[in-house]
């Protein structure tokens, strides 16, 4: 007997914990495909279109620079808000206006909150599932048990082994269910928050660099 038979004879109850484990499992996998493209260039790229940010000789040519490493977009939103406030291309210039200070303070750090809402998003629901599968499955293998053991109460004629077959292999595959759905969940979550992490590094240094360049006093910048 299959484990698609085991599920489909179940009752209700093992129908709807079977249903929320499959529903678990294709939300996870959405989010695990969907953040595996957004990191896929992960903190690489990210250095790669720092590093020709800075060896451009203007603004607008480091724009462009950069954007070749930054498929996903991580280090413009920065690169943006900073060009947005500065009236001239030049970064030697640029680099004297103390008064934008706070204005691109401000500035960065909203881009740089939008950036990482974004390098954060789907995380919550990896934790989510990767702590409550383990239990849903259990939920399932519990309630299969019961059902096993009230068919034995009830029985006429003597207990029979396949008359409690369906129910046992029943929650054992709820068992078996919950942890598929919860592995890859809590690997992915992990995998993806170190990858994360030293994203958000050096996104924060960035902003530290440009706010420092652009902002800094007369004969203080970079």
């Amino acid at each position: 007997m299959s484990a698609l038979e085991l599920l489909t004879q179940g009752d209700a109850v093992g129908r709807a914990v079977a249903a929320l484990l499959l529903a678990m499992s294709i939300a996870s996998w959405v989010v695990i495909l969907w953040k595996a493209w957004l990191l896929r260039s992960g903190a690489r790229g990210v250095l790669r279109a720092v590093a020709a940010f800075w060896q451009a000789p203007d603004l607008g040519a480091a724009a462009q620079a950069s954007a070749a490493f930054d498929r996903a977009a991580f280090v413009q939103p920065l690169a943006q808000a900073a060009a947005q406030l500065l009236p001239e291309p030049g970064l030697a210039q640029l680099g004297a206006r103390a008064p934008l200070a706070p204005r691109l303070t401000r500035a960065l750090r909203d881009a740089l909150h939008g950036v990482l809402r974004r390098l954060q998003a789907g995380q919550i629901v990896l934790a989510t599932i990767g702590a409550t599968a383990p239990f849903v499955g259990l939920l399932g293998t519990v309630w299969g048990i019961h059902r096993a053991l009230a068919s034995m109460a009830t029985q006429a004629g003597g207990f029979t082994l396949d008359k409690v077959a369906g129910p046992v292999g029943e929650a054992l595959v709820m068992t078996a269910f919950g942890l598929a759905v919860a592995i890859p969940a809590v690997l992915a979550y992990n995998v993806f928050g170190r990858v994360i992490g030293r994203i958000e590094a050096e996104l924060e240094g960035f902003a530290h660099d440009l706010l420092a360049h652009f902002a800094a006093p007369p004969g203080q910048g970079h």
